[in-house]
């Protein structure tokens, strides 16, 4: 025989569900904001603590005075922050030079040859000259690209669509004179510099605005490392260039000539050197 289990249609408590239910069914629906209230309640609340204003005035405190002691003079008496030791600055160039001759391989301009010794004349002329004592790597890369840059660390690359553009060796002495005043006024390590501290500034922010904000600090860095130089240390290469050219015993006012050219080879194709050199 089967046992029959009588069961109450009025008892409705048996369909309710607990408080520990419908606090996991909250959560998990309406979660997110919760937790987003509550975080922005103990923003709150930390901001109004007395410890969190002693803390952040002993940090600003030492932040001022770590940046007074990262302050030097420039070649040109400048005054700048720099916080990279030549070592991180060397290792980053270092990083950046594997890379270019890694897409540049097949282009590079074999050692010997006339273009490669053109080149190396005037570049040694010019390194001797500002007595930097670094490990000098000089490269002609194949290309209508005109363009020339120094990497940190002594790194030089000079695309040959640039020479017609200098037209002669001291107008490539005024190319390659303001690219090596790049490395001997340490620009690379002051932009380095620049992009460490706008980080900092992105996360101090990120704790009174929105964690939000860190992620687009850390986007500001990167864009400000991807940005030419600034103005300032353009002028400042210029001005450094024309006396390493001119103790190099090239002549100086050849550089009118190649700004010259170099606008005028702007209407018919710009050069890459004018767009990374404002």
């Amino acid at each position: 025989m089967f046992k029959v289990f009588s069961c109450n249609p009025l008892n409705t408590s048996l369909l309710r569900p607990t408080r520990a239910q419908l606090r996991k069914y909250r959560d998990s629906r309406y979660g997110w904001q919760h937790n987003r209230q509550q975080q922005q309640q103990k923003q709150k609340q930390i901001w109004h603590t007395r410890g969190f204003w002693y803390t952040t005035g002993v940090a600003g405190t030492g932040g001022i005075i770590y940046y007074q002691q990262h302050l030097e003079d420039s070649p040109t008496g400048r005054r700048r922050f720099i916080n990279v030791s030549p070592t991180q600055e060397h290792q980053t160039g270092l990083q950046a030079y594997q890379q270019i001759l890694s897409q540049y391989q097949w282009q590079l301009e074999p050692a010997g040859t006339s273009t490669d010794r053109y080149v190396r004349r005037v570049a040694e002329r010019i390194i001797k000259v500002t007595n930097m004592d670094l490990e000098w790597e000089i490269h002609v890369i194949r290309s209508k690209e005109k363009n020339a840059f120094v990497l940190p660390g002594g790194k030089i690359f000079v695309f040959s669509g640039i020479l017609p553009v200098a037209a002669n060796e001291d107008g490539l002495a005024t190319i390659l004179a303001h690219e090596i005043a790049h490395q001997y006024a340490r620009h690379s390590a002051e932009k380095l510099s620049q992009a460490r501290l706008l980080q900092v500034f992105y996360i101090i922010a990120s704790f009174f605005v929105d964690p939000s904000v860190l992620q687009m600090g850390q986007a500001m860095s990167g864009l400000l490392l991807e940005l030419p130089n600034s103005r300032q240390c353009e002028q400042e290469a210029d001005q450094l260039g024309l006396y390493f050219m001119s103790m190099a015993c090239y002549d100086p006012r050849e550089a009118i000539g190649l700004w010259q050219r170099m606008k005028a080879a702007e209407q018919v194709s710009p050069p890459q050197f004018l767009n990374t050199h404002p």
